[in-house]
């Protein structure tokens, strides 16, 4: 399709949002009468998730979903969710965590987890950059007043998986005529700024550092030239924006041909151009071309995640290295860095295990029917976080990939602030990953 028709499709599903916003309520979309759609609704049900081992673990995490919420202020329409009282940076709301925290509070209030979702879009910019995190005033941090980048810094846009799950939870399809135009103007913004050279498409740690791939100092880009490379976990982001918007399109009535279209294309060339047959790995553009240049990132998996792998790309991948434990399962998974790459510290995103990462690992497995490795990863990640949790009376920002103690991993040697952070919400989906235990067993 060409791309003034591109255009006029996302022009008509704007004015379509909008027609659709004028025939019905101007309030918040409407939410279905689940039972108890509350903080005590949260807490009652941890009580009754997951292993009985897990459980104060799990009504701990409630509680502390409640304690990092503050009524609505600017930028926010909405009680908006901070990424945990811990967190050293002070008070902040967005990345990918917003979409963690979200997920993890359906379905006992599923109202929370809408606001989020909507507090996430308000700031989306013009040009359709949605930001990533939003400074706010307080915390450890102490700020006084709010900031943000609005130019060159987005984040992986999980946020339609949440709404998904949203959909799912209350099957209240009316939040789409809220969301497609967000949706639309992002995939518009990917396209005119982050579209890699040929095919594929890139984050911004290839050329500023910005670490908008929400992996900070990742190993991907240690020796890498600088360049509109194609990412393997931004081409699969990005397929799954496309999948998205094409399932919301039929919904709305609106044609879908294009983004059909392109998510055909990008799945194709992620199985192609982004794979090696001979490691049975999914990598980086530039490390498809420069054997030299592979490592063993856990961004390897998002293929399987977005589903765009095939079946049997994805039981090898599964295999050979999400159940091998000298790379992911390690005894805390997923381990950010296989075990057996040279590059494997014990730094934040250069070894730890994130309880988040081991939620989308398991959904990547549970989209090819492997259910047996999403229960292994599950219960291995939620039992060592309980037994931290049970010494140490905190939830940890990410965890030591060998079972040892949080306190003595490293998180930024160049900053004062060196460990992980202690009631860290953005990246502990705990009660989400719970559920999806209990649903597979």
């Amino acid at each position: 399709m060409a791309r003034s028709q591109h255009l006029l499709l996302v022009l008509f599903g704007f004015i379509l949002s909008h027609q659709l916003a004028a025939q019905g309520s101007q309030s918040t979309p409407n939410v279905s009468s689940a039972s108890g759609d509350s903080w005590a609704q949260l807490s009652a049900d941890a009580l009754h998730t997951g292993k009985p081992a897990w459980r104060p673990m799990l009504t701990y995490v409630a509680a502390l979903h409640q304690k990092a919420t503050h009524p609505a202020a600017w930028p926010f329409d909405y009680e908006w969710e901070d990424l945990g009282p811990g967190y050293v940076y002070g008070n902040a709301f967005g990345h990918w965590d917003v979409v963690h925290e979200s997920i993890d509070v359906l379905p006992s209030y599923p109202t929370h987890a809408l606001h989020q979702l909507l507090n996430d879009i308000k700031n989306q910019e013009p040009n359709g950059l949605v930001p990533g995190s939003i400074y706010m005033p307080g915390g450890l941090a102490k700020r006084d007043s709010v900031s943000w980048n609005k130019t060159t810094q987005g984040h992986p846009p999980l946020w339609p998986l949440a709404v998904q799950e949203y959909l799912s939870v209350t099957h209240d399809s009316t939040v789409l005529k809220t969301f497609y135009t967000p949706l639309i103007r992002q995939i518009t913004w990917f396209e005119n700024n982050r579209k890699a050279v040929g095919e594929g498409f890139f984050y911004n740690d290839i050329l500023l550092k910005k670490w908008e791939s929400g992996v900070d100092e990742g190993i991907r880009f240690d020796e890498v030239a600088k360049g509109a490379l194609a990412c393997v976990d931004a081409t699969s982001h990005v397929y799954t924006l496309y999948q998205v918007a094409a399932q919301w399109a039929h919904l709305l009535g609106l044609d879908a041909t294009y983004y059909e279209l392109r998510a055909q294309q990008l799945r194709a060339f992620i199985q192609t151009s982004l794979y090696v047959p001979a490691d049975g790995m999914f990598y980086d553009s530039w490390a498809v071309q420069d054997a030299k240049l592979r490592t063993l990132p856990f961004e390897s998996m998002w293929p399987l995640v977005s589903g765009a792998a095939t079946q049997a790309q994805a039981d090898r991948y599964i295999n050979s290295y999400l159940l091998n434990e000298s790379v992911f399962l390690t005894p805390h998974p997923v381990a950010t860095v296989g075990r057996k790459d040279p590059k494997f510290e014990l730094r934040m995103w250069r070894g730890p295990a994130w309880n988040s990462m081991a939620y989308w690992a398991a959904r990547g497995c549970l989209n090819y029917g492997r259910k047996d490795a999403a229960k292994l990863i599950l219960e291995k990640a939620l039992d060592d976080s309980a037994k931290q949790f049970k010494r140490t009376g905190t939830i940890w920002e990410f965890y030591h990939p060998l079972g040892g103690k949080p306190e003595q991993l490293q998180r930024k040697p160049t900053s004062k602030y060196n460990v992980p952070c202690r009631d860290y919400l953005g990246h502990n989906p705990l009660l989400a990953m719970a559920r999806l235990y209990d649903a597979i067993k």
